[in-house]
């Protein structure tokens, strides 16, 4: 006789005998709940930050168990609960489509020293007052 294996390795350490023709059944349809991710909305007019998931039958229980979990610590104005299947990802293999070619330099944030402008401003204007004293 085999011993059974189990992903918990207390169980497996207990060294259980198993017997070869009890093999596990399929779990039966509708018996494991569906994964929703939870978006919470802290305040009006601030984006909606993913802040964890929840398992539920439904997307109305999913937002009940949401607004338990995630929505009664802090303010909070608006929860999203959107079903785990229905997120589209891409493939980090596709990752180069965000790169920026060199010669677009203007687009990016770095492109302008404004704080470099703003505090070489500054400092003359302070050079300008302890001069004038």
């Amino acid at each position: 006789m085999a011993t059974l294996i189990s992903l918990d390795p207390r169980v497996t350490r207990l060294g259980i005998e198993q017997d070869p023709g009890s093999a596990p059944e399929p779990k039966a349809e509708l018996d494991q709940f569906h994964t929703y991710e939870v978006f919470h909305q802290g305040k009006t007019g601030a984006h909606h930050v993913h802040v964890g998931v929840v398992h539920a039958p439904n997307a109305e229980m999913a937002l009940l168990l949401a607004k338990e979990q995630y929505g009664r610590r802090g303010q909070t104005i608006n929860l999203w609960v959107v079903n785990t299947r229905d997120v589209v990802t891409m493939e980090s293999a596709d990752s180069d489509i965000f790169t920026t070619t060199p010669e677009k330099t203007y687009r990016d944030v770095g492109a302008y020293m404004v704080r470099n402008k703003v505090e070489a401003y500054k400092k003359k204007q302070q050079e300008g007052n302890t001069n004038e004293s």
